[in-house]
């Protein structure tokens, strides 16, 4: 039973279980609006299984694919997947597992759910080797993230309406803009070993420039989800409110590159939950 127990913080060190908190909040925020309120708890629970299951199928892709880069990296030296803890087949059979249940779940959803169920899988896994050959993996990232939104809304109504393109829209830049600041940790690392990212490729000061444009373009994107999707005042101060949070982002990052991590989960975590709040309310109060 013990070795069970330490098996399972292992595994949920791998993949950071709890920052889990970046993609479900969108995923509900896309239910709540497609379904005009409650969506019913049948779908919160099984909206809840495919946003964890798709994303420890992600982060198990990208830990398996990395174990190279890791390795070496004196940040990343004590991760599960490099020092011992896991072997390759335990997270090869843990990618497996995830990706089979995330199918499960998408086919009881909706039939659409099930058929775009594998391409998204693709999606996710494919982040993992974009930094070897582009330093477009930001985008891929956002992109990962950014289908949470329009899976949500899939397993609603069964169908992808504007609005959650525009919300996936903004997911996609606020992910790929915070990632670049996180990705600043690792610049001298990348040049060393030739991987590609934004960072190594043009500097810090560019990097910082193109985030705080990425979280600009998140931004209008949300507002203008807020106009499509006809929502009310609520919704309107959480799009606008997410960009007085990601310039404190920003402010932070540039005041002092030891408060990235503090950026990264403390902020976006925080940024995420109220606007999933701030909507609830406005499709309560509507």
């Amino acid at each position: 039973m013990q070795d069970l127990k330490q098996k399972l913080k292992d595994f949920n060190e791998l993949v950071m279980f709890e920052h889990s908190i970046f993609s479900l909040p969108f995923i509900f925020i896309a239910m709540v609006v497609a379904a005009d309120g409650w969506f019913g708890f049948g779908l919160l629970f099984l909206g809840a299984l495919a946003a964890v299951t798709a994303r420890n199928f992600a982060m198990g892709v990208n830990r398996y694919a990395d174990r190279d880069i890791d390795a070496h990296n004196p940040r990343t030296a004590n991760r599960p997947n490099v020092d011992g803890r896991l072997d390759a087949t335990s997270i090869l059979i843990f990618i497996g597992v995830n990706a089979l249940a995330f199918i499960v779940i998408a086919y009881l959803i909706n039939p659409l759910a099930f058929k775009l169920s594998i391409p998204i899988l693709l999606v996710l896994g494919s982040y993992s080797y974009f930094k070897r050959f582009s330093s477009m993996a930001h985008i891929i990232l956002g992109i990962s993230l950014g289908l949470a939104p329009i899976a949500g809304v899939i397993a609603v109504s069964a169908a992808i309406p504007i609005w959650s393109v525009l919300l996936a829209l903004g997911v996609i830049f606020w992910v790929a803009g915070f990632d670049l600041l996180y990705s600043l940790q690792d610049m001298e690392y990348d040049v060393e070993k030739g991987l590609h990212s934004i960072p190594s490729k043009y500097g810090a000061e560019s990097t910082l420039f193109i985030s705080a444009l990425f979280h600009g373009l998140a931004v209008l994107f949300w507002l203008l989800f807020v106009w499509a999707a006809d929502l009310g005042f609520f919704a309107l101060l959480a799009a606008a409110g997410s960009g007085l949070v990601l310039a404190y982002e920003q402010k932070l990052v540039r005041r002092d590159f030891t408060q990235i991590d503090r950026a990264f989960f403390t902020v976006n975590g925080y940024l995420g939950i109220v606007f999933f709040i701030l909507i609830v309310l406005d499709r309560i109060l509507a």
